[in-house]
């Protein structure tokens, strides 16, 4: 079993997908990413990891899976080391402490891993060729 979370988090604690933060009031929204930057720095302190990338998309994380409807509207990271705030609202958050170990959570973002994960992103500068490549496929079907 993964280690939980130390930390009193009592808005994340009632987001387990994105789902949930879509039903939380606007107003909120600052302090749920408080609390998510609170849970990355926490989990990146246990596993190790890249931690800049993703303290820098963390209002990004939020805005974007409040405001569309993921899986079915899909989000392309850059740099898969983006995501981990990501993977934090996406039913992940309770195994986020694995980040980067032997069974555990992959440091980028994995197909295999969760529907809210459409490319496999590494390192930076694929992810136009791979939204352009969905957008071409997603056209000819």
């Amino acid at each position: 079993m993964a280690p939980v979370s130390p930390l009193n988090l009592p808005l994340l604690d009632r987001v387990r997908i994105p789902a949930d933060l879509r039903q939380l009031p606007e107003s909120d929204l600052a302090q749920l990413a408080a609390e998510l930057r609170a849970e990355t720095i926490d989990a990146v302190s246990v596993t190790g990891g890249h931690l800049g990338a993703g303290l820098g998309v963390i209002e990004l994380t939020v805005a974007l899976h409040y405001v569309f409807n993921t899986p079915d509207d899909r989000i392309i990271w850059d740099v898969g080391h983006q995501a981990y705030p990501h993977k934090i609202l996406t039913g992940r958050r309770d195994r986020i402490r694995t980040l980067r170990q032997a069974g555990g959570l992959s440091g980028f973002t994995k197909r295999s891993e969760s529907p809210y994960d459409p490319f496999g992103a590494a390192h930076s500068s694929t992810s136009i060729s791979a939204g352009l490549g969905m957008a071409i496929g997603r056209d000819l079907a």
